[in-house]
């Protein structure tokens, strides 16, 4: 009953269980809300060492992605997929099709994607399976790795808080800590290299870290000392929850903008707690939702210079929400909540009187 209770108290529409024991997969997609349109959300393959974290997972992110599109104006809904399983051991072209096959059953309500440990060639397997999948490659009418885009809307949202914290937006030796070096997170590092700013990296995955050292000028964290170190802007890009009460004991910064989403282990707690440091904080869902404009514009048959454009609007929206939130003294990710929330109100509302 309390996972019903999750459910219930999230909003969502549905959560699909996907089994399948002769390739070992084991997934849930998560439907939250289709008011604005289909389901979009990418899916990510995560060795989870409990199956109820893999399913507090989807759901937060399946959430997060019905604020993200509205936030963003794309006429799309909320959804998510996980894979439970370590990518490295598991993933293969019959499991990817496969799992393909669960997401045509549902008919287009859901619409998958990349998201981490998920890759071009995995959206190729998907899709020989179903129609309902994007980020497939430019050869195939895709638009590409989302994953730049992602990264640009993260630095223009960090560039906003920076500003609302500096006074001025520039990044230029400013000191900013980059948590996680994946796809999202080395695109990220190389627009920030390029302004000038003073670049730390952290990543739990020693690979990784040569190969971001191989080709920036940066210096290595090591993960226990993340939040201790003091910087200018803490820029998370890899899982969720790294703000929290116990880590904000410690944290030393002005600015938290990163990618990663569900940053706040606790969102109106963790966000009150970091306007008493006097740390701003950027909403995760606005200003990663790059690569789902990406995606939207694919889905919809756009270009992906088209999805870079339309992706500007978010410094001007990080700046809009940010000073809202100072003026009120409302956490920027419980503002930026009540603008998502307020456009779905209207849609259903509009949706009913059509009805009518």
């Amino acid at each position: 009953m309390a996972l019903f209770n999750d459910i219930i108290n999230l909003g969502h529409e549905g959560v699909y269980l996907c089994s399948d024991p002769e390739t070992g997969l084991k997934a849930i997609i998560a439907i939250h809300n289709t008011v604005l349109g289909p389901a979009l959300g990418g899916t990510r393959m995560w060795h989870y060492e409990e199956e109820e974290e893999a399913m507090t997972d989807v759901l937060r992110l399946s959430r997060g992605m019905t604020y993200k599109a509205s936030i963003s104006g794309l006429q799309l809904g909320g959804g998510k997929a996980v894979i439970i399983g370590e990518a490295s051991r598991l993933k293969n072209q019959k499991l990817m099709r496969r799992f393909g096959q669960f997401v045509n059953d549902l008919a287009g309500k859901y619409i998958t994607a990349e998201d981490v440990n998920m890759s071009e060639q995995d959206m190729v397997w998907i899709s020989q399976e179903t129609k309902h999948v994007t980020g497939l490659p430019i050869s195939m009418g895709g638009n590409g790795d989302p994953s730049p885009v992602t990264a640009y809307t993260t630095y223009l949202g960090m560039k906003a808080a920076v500003k609302v914290a500096y006074g001025n937006d520039t990044l230029q030796n400013k000191k900013v800590l980059v948590q996680g070096l994946g796809n999202v997170g080395t695109y990220l590092i190389e627009q920030l290299s390029k302004e000038g700013a003073k670049v730390l990296v952290s990543d739990i995955f020693e690979s990784k870290i040569d190969a971001i050292t191989s080709k920036f000028d940066v210096e290595v964290i090591h993960a226990n000392d993340v939040m201790s170190t003091q910087v200018d802007v803490y820029a998370p890009c890899a899982l969720g929850a790294t703000v929290n009460s116990e880590s904000l004991k410690t944290l030393n910064c002005a600015v938290i903008a990163g990618a990663a989403n569900n940053q706040l282990a606790i969102e109106d707690e963790d966000g009150l707690l970091c306007m008493k440091k006097g740390i701003i904080h950027a909403p995760d869902f606005l200003i990663n939702s790059g690569g789902l404009i990406n995606v939207c514009a694919e889905y919809y048959g756009r270009s992906k210079q088209d999805a870079m454009s339309d992706a500007d609007y978010v410094y001007n929206k990080t700046i809009e929400i940010l000073t809202e939130s100072a003026d009120t003294g409302v956490p920027p990710q419980i503002v930026a909540t009540a603008h998502a929330e307020a456009r779905i109100k209207e849609a259903k509302q509009t949706q009913h009187s059509l009805v009518r």
